[in-house]
């Protein structure tokens, strides 16, 4: 079954008590993600479903495989961060069908905009910035106070497949000068159990909703490193600030402001999360020129000068955040 197919998704409804045979249903797919097929569904009576299937092969150009149990883990996410996360900032869940990897949950209402579109228009606000900050800081600062959490999370095979496969692994043999550099920092994440980690913490999943982010998109979710989120963030950041001259300026300003907010609600909960934040950083700017999911807005000439950067600084590593940021910067210009 294809949930894409408005005759399959229709017949699913119907048959899961969703709906009736003689309700008028509305039904959009939407685009933009890779690893699922998405569709946002207007009944009859006005509600909005947006609903997920999993796909086991990923919608990129290099093969990419992964188990389409993981939408599961995003219904579980949804579950559990109310009460953690700020209030309206994660989607209610409706339904988790376990025998076909399907998950409806209620849709983000219009008027909304995506934020990693208006980030490329080069529309930027601090604001939204800070509220991405403030809502990873809180989140893993108050996830290792909860009962149970770290058990419900403790599985990272979703992480390994989607993130550290596709990124760091496949990155790390096509770029032999960062080998050593991503081998290192895979062990490295692997031994950290610290706190709760979204793993797609990315512009690409948040809505904008009456000037407040709502944050999407879980499949990913686990108990790990903290600092991989951090340099997950600020890649798309630095990427757009690398990619956008005529806005260099406001997305280095916005990287800062996002470090230093994330930094004052973690307050050094996490050991050394700064230097490992910075190689994170320095990891995902590399994977998306050179890993199984390269950034598409990125030119040729780009994604050449993004990976020469990167690689100086993998070889004299800055000692801090705000120095990396500078420092890429300048590479830019």
């Amino acid at each position: 079954m294809d949930i894409e197919r408005p005759g399959d998704l229709s017949n699913y409804l119907t048959q899961m008590a969703f709906s009736t045979h003689d309700e008028a249903i509305r039904v959009q797919v939407l685009a933009g993600g890779v690893s699922n097929r998405t569709v946002l569904v207007t009944h009859a009576n006005g509600e909005q479903w947006v609903i997920k299937q999993a796909l086991d092969k990923l919608r990129v150009k290099a093969d990419w495989f992964s188990d389409p149990t993981r939408i599961h883990r995003e219904a579980l996410a949804l579950q559990s961060l109310g009460g953690l996360a700020p209030v309206g900032s994660v989607p209610a869940l409706v339904f988790d069908d376990a025998d076909r990897h399907i998950i409806g949950m209620q849709a983000v209402p219009q008027p909304h905009e995506n934020w990693k579109a208006m980030l490329l228009q080069g529309r930027l606000k601090l604001d939204y910035v800070a509220q991405f900050a403030d809502w990873l800081g809180r989140v893993q600062r108050d996830a290792p106070t909860r009962p149970g959490l770290r058990d419900r999370f403790s599985d990272r095979a979703f992480f390994e497949s989607l993130r550290l496969e596709p990124y760091y692994r496949y990155t790390a043999n096509q770029v032999p000068a960062a080998t050593a550099f991503l081998h290192t920092l895979i062990e490295d994440t692997l031994a950290r159990h610290d706190t709760l980690v979204h793993g797609d913490f990315s512009p690409k999943n948040v809505l904008i909703y009456k000037d407040k982010l709502v944050i999407l998109d879980y499949e990913v979710i686990h108990w790990g490193d903290p600092a991989f989120d951090v340099g997950f963030a600020l890649t798309h950041l630095l990427s757009k600030a690398h990619h956008l001259p005529q806005h260099r300026a406001a997305f280095a300003t916005a990287a800062q402001h996002f470090w230093q907010t994330y930094a004052l609600q973690v307050d050094g909960l996490f050991g050394d999360l700064e230097q490992r934040a910075v190689r994170h950083t320095l990891a995902c700017l590399l994977a998306r020129v050179d890993g199984r999911s390269p950034l598409e807005y990125l030119s040729e000439a780009e994604r050449q000068r993004q990976r020469s950067s990167v690689l100086r600084l993998m070889d004299h590593t800055p000692v801090d955040m705000l120095t990396l940021i500078q420092q890429l910067i300048s590479a830019y210009l």
